[in-house]
């Protein structure tokens, strides 16, 4: 889930990376796209994609928009390979008119727990999460991890 910035450290080089949003001249802006695709997860969760043909997914600031979260992210497991990471990150910020109710009503650990649930329904192992920035100097930003 990308949009005009993908959030990927700049001094990492990745073979192929392949975006998904919902706009296609904020993904065509995107430098660190090699290639995109723009599909709405809340009308179709199936995503357009192969099984297994991924080494990594990354979630970035998008999970408190989806109505059928743990039926997108099983199908972010279905196109990982075996073991592969998949991150959802998000911070305490969103737009409240199109977050889902559960995640308006909810802190940032309230966040983590959900997202974690998310993960385990969809049948990601090893969930953990991590506190990437504490909101000290910047926005607290959050990472969950599950593994495929």
């Amino acid at each position: 889930m990308s949009s005009w910035i993908s959030h990927l450290p700049d001094d990492i080089e990745y073979a192929e990376i392949v975006g998904h949003g919902m706009n296609a001249n904020e993904l065509a802006a995107n430098p660190r796209l090699d290639s995109w695709f723009v599909w709405d997860l809340n009308r179709e969760a199936t995503l357009p994609l192969d099984e297994g043909t991924f080494d990594a997914g990354l979630c970035c600031v998008g999970a408190q928009y989806l109505q059928r979260p743990v039926a997108v992210f099983a199908e972010v497991r279905r196109v990982l390979v075996a073991g592969a990471p998949f991150v959802v990150s998000f911070s305490n910020r969103c737009f409240p008119m199109k977050a889902v109710a559960i995640w308006r009503s909810l802190d940032t650990n309230g966040h983590a727990a959900l997202v974690r649930l998310y993960l385990q329904r969809a049948g990601f192992a090893e969930v953990a999460f991590e506190v990437l920035a504490d909101g000290s100097a910047s926005d607290p930003l959050i990472a969950v991890i599950g593994r495929a």
